[in-house]
């Protein structure tokens, strides 16, 4: 069957072009020195290069179709957004938290010029007895470091608070402001107890320019603490001087056990404790734990260390302890008075540890063993089997804070004494008598 279709043929074609020219005479047709040239032949193209030639005009193609899309669907659909690609920064409650992609940095130093001020550097100027080889005792001069928190200014002073254990057995307290400065300071209140006190320095001592310097902290509410938000601790670390660490709140409602600073027996304390994960080393006691929008909301008070424990610190909930912070800063100032005119109160006693108090049911103090006929505790009607428990609201768990306490009385001057009187029940009741304190025997 012949073929119904013609198909076009470049060769072909040429063939009968020369064939046509031939049989009118060969290039008769043709002017001298222009006759028809030899077709060149033709380069095939690498099979390589077309496939990359055809790989990108492809993408090329997609990409513009792909934006062409966009575009329409931006402006035609309302599908428009404001987007940024690169690096935004956006202000947290004082915090700027700078995003990349899915990491998340903060920066907290605008958190830290703000609180800085208010946070004070203590150092503890104390005197213990040390034991030597043949038995003798000698005096030796011991110092610690710690850290506090300004939380108030009367008329008269600026109130710092701090652990008791910072400034437990004191001779001398000496508190370095943010600008450097260096000034003695006072006991006002003591809660062993809870491990809180309070001092102070008196303001006709502090220059202007170091009030400039320096302020009174914002107390946050730490009860509105949550599981993971962020933590800055500044304190006095090592006794270098102030320093920032960073973390989040691990975990709240945490009980503790310590090391009481004066018994040097494990206690446990009935106020719950705030965990971080921010570094809480040695001399960051008593110290500021702090909220993103510069708050405190905690007093740093210890660490937990070991080669099997890290990143575990805790602080006392500021919201907990506000009225024990009360009372301790409404305490009178106390200075330390001269060996030859100190009070006593005329007793012999002994501890009554947190063991002995749970095996006999006694409460935690100082048991009344003999009582000095005619001294101030016999004319204020104390015996033998009392227990005394607190002098003037700070609480004595032993005859060294007993008498670490009264270092501050005059002979002659009158304290409150409050005491746990046995009943014949087993129970104890509690009292609180004044007592005049007496010279010492001679």
């Amino acid at each position: 069957m012949e073929n119904q279709y013609s198909y076009y043929n470049p060769d072909d074609h040429q063939q009968n072009g020369q064939n046509e020219y031939q049989n009118q005479g060969g290039n008769q047709g043709w002017p001298h020195g222009h006759e028809p040239r030899e077709p060149k032949e033709k380069k095939k193209m690498p099979k390589a290069v077309a496939v990359v030639g055809l790989a990108l005009l492809f993408g090329v193609v997609s990409s513009a179709v792909f934006l062409t899309s966009n575009l329409v669907g931006s402006k035609v659909l309302g599908l428009e957004k404001n987007t940024e690609s690169k690096e935004t920064a956006s202000k947290v409650s004082g915090t700027t938290l700078t995003k990349s992609s899915s990491v998340v940095t903060s920066d907290v130093s605008g958190v830290v010029e703000n609180v800085m001020p208010s946070v004070v550097s203590i150092t503890n100027l104390s005197v213990q007895e040390v034991q030597n080889f043949f038995g003798g005792v000698s005096q030796q001069e011991s110092e610690s470091a710690g850290s506090g928190i300004i939380i108030s200014q009367t008329d008269e002073e600026l109130l710092i608070v701090t652990n008791y254990h910072v400034i437990a057995g004191s001779e001398t307290l000496t508190v370095t402001f943010d600008d450097e400065t260096s000034l003695e300071a006072n006991i006002k209140g003591t809660d062993s107890e809870h491990d809180l006190a309070v001092i102070a320095v008196p303001l006709d001592t502090i220059s202007s320019d170091t009030m400039e310097a320096i302020a009174v902290a914002t107390l946050g509410d730490s009860t509105k603490l949550q599981i993971g938000e962020p933590a800055i601790v500044i304190g006095n670390a090592l006794g270098y001087g102030q320093s920032v660490t960073t973390g989040v709140i691990s975990a709240l409602n945490r009980q503790n056990s310590g090391t009481d600073a004066q018994t040097g027996e494990e206690v446990t304390s009935d106020i719950k404790l705030i965990q971080t994960d921010a570094a809480i080393n040695p001399g960051n006691s008593g110290g500021a734990l702090v909220n993103a929008n510069g708050e405190v909301v905690g007093i740093n008070s210890s660490k937990i260390a070991g080669t099997t424990v890290e990143g575990m610190g805790y602080a006392i909930p500021i919201s907990d302890v506000m009225d024990i912070l009360d009372n301790l800063m409404s305490q009178k100032t106390k200075a330390k008075v001269p060996e030859e005119k100190k009070g006593y109160l005329g007793i012999t006693g002994f501890d009554v540890t947190a063991q002995n108090a749970e095996q006999f049911g006694m409460p935690t103090g100082v048991y009344i063993d003999e009582v000095t006929r005619g001294g101030g505790a016999d004319d204020a009607g104390l015996t033998k089997g009392n227990v005394i428990t607190a002098i003037n609201g700070t609480r004595v768990e032993s005859m060294d804070a007993l008498k670490s306490e009264l270092e501050y009385y005059a002979a002659g001057e009158t304290v409150s004494v409050t005491v746990s009187i046995p009943e014949n029940n087993g129970e104890y009741s509690e009292k609180t008598v004044d007592v005049t304190l007496g010279k010492a025997a001679k």
